[in-house]
This record gives C-alpha cells, structure tokens and sequence, in this order.
C-alpha cells in the first residue's frame, strides 16, 4: 500500500521541476540581432557631395565597402530598411528623399519583384507551383519605376539605375535568370527618362562562380565588395 501511495508523490515530483524549466524556456526573451551597421546614421562631411543608395539586400551589402571607397569623396547614404518591390519603393520613396538634398542617387528594384507567390499571397519556394506569380508583374513593374524614377529626377540629383544581378539555378521562389526580362523593362523606362545604367548585372556575371553564394542570389563578403567597386566607380564618375 505504502509503495502505490508515494508512487504518484514520486512522479509528481519530478515533473514539477520539469514544468519550471519549460516555463522559463518560455519566459527568457530572444536575443536581439545586432542592428546592421550598413543603417547607421552618417554624419556629413562639410563640403563633400552627398549620394543616396536605394535597393535590396544586394546593396545592404555592399553599401559599406562603397562608403569606404567613396571616403573623403562622398558623404554615403541609404536608405534605413530593404527596399523591397518596386511596389514598397512607390509607397515609401517620397519618405527616403524628402527634407534632404542628394547630389547622386543609386538605386536598383527587381529581385523582389521578381520573385513567386502563391494564389495565398505566400512566398513559394516553388515557383512551378500552380496559380504562382511574380510578387510585381512586368507591367506593374514598368508603371512603378516609371514613377519611381520620376520622382528621383525631380529632386535635381544625378540618378543612376543599377539593374538587377543574375539569378542562379535552384535559387528557392525565383526562376534562374529572369533578372533579364526585368532589366529588359527597366533599360526602357531608363532609357526613356534619360537615366543611365550601372550594368551590375554583367559586372557579376563576368564572375558570377566566385563572388556569389551556390542556388542563392546573395554574394559572399568578397563578391561585396567586388560589386562596390562597380558602384563606386559609377557614383564617382556621375559625380565629376
């Protein structure tokens, strides 16, 4: 009798500490991500001319080796956030321009315009799926760097349209290479609106296996910086 009455006091026992450490687990707050140092504020040099640069995680990337091979040339700027489809650039770019004056503005949209979505609105992985779409179709995409690029000239800046890098094969949501259909629509808004290219699209593509990352339109540290050097050079030649 003894033995089945402290049976259920021994069970008991072992699973209160137990529910307190899964209590805890949920109770201890995520560690926060260091915010990236490619949004930090930067303060101006008295003198220098000042360029904005708009776009996605490829410029996110390579907007600190651009800042430092613009240094004591260019006061470097972009915008706080990805830029997202040209769908988020028509919403926000009245925002990332106003209230300052810009010399050069660099800007690219077509790696999230580019990519799958399904009938749900979810991002697929899959973009053979039935019923998937671009997240910005090619039409919309036209009308909306139309605008975009409108809207860059009237600030009284030199603007440059950086095309979009190549999508590798097997890269999750996009099918490889579309950036050609979408550079194909942007080169005839550019085109039209008097805007020159910084073809960073053929810049990666002369070393695509090396600076970027295998089924993944991101590029390594290195490929960066090797597509900064295009940009940097661009930015400062619109500058002289």
């Amino acid at each position: 009798m003894k033995t089945r009455t402290l049976l259920p006091l021994l069970i008991l026992s072992l699973a209160a500490p137990l529910s307190l450490i899964g209590q805890e687990a949920k109770a201890k707050p995520k560690a926060k991500r260091a915010p990236n140092p490619a949004f930090a504020p930067v303060e101006d040099v008295a003198g220098l001319p000042r360029v904005l640069l708009i776009g996605d995680s490829i410029s996110i990337g390579y907007t600190l080796d651009v800042r430092e091979m613009l240094k004591g040339k260019a006061n470097v700027h972009r915008i706080p956030t990805n830029g997202g489809p040209t769908s988020n650039g028509i919403a926000n770019v009245a925002k990332w321009i106003e209230g300052s004056k810009w010399d050069v503005i660099h800007f690219n949209f077509g790696l999230h315009d580019l990519v799958y979505m399904g009938p749900d609105g979810a991002r697929l992985v899959d973009p053979a799926l039935p019923g998937a779409h671009h997240q910005v179709s090619l039409a919309d995409y036209e009308k909306n760097l139309t605008t975009i690029v409108q809207q860059l000239k009237a600030t009284g800046a030199k603007v440059i349209w950086c095309n979009t890098t190549p999508v590798t094969p097997g890269t999750p949501g996009r099918k490889s290479d579309e950036s050609l259909l979408f550079n194909e629509v942007a080169a005839k808004v550019m085109a039209a609106a008097g805007v020159p290219t910084d073809d960073l699209y053929a810049h990666a593509k002369a070393k695509l296996a090396e600076v970027q990352l295998p089924q993944n339109v991101h590029f390594t540290p290195e490929g960066s910086k090797y597509l900064a050097e295009k940009v940097a050079a661009e930015i400062e030649k619109a500058l002289k």
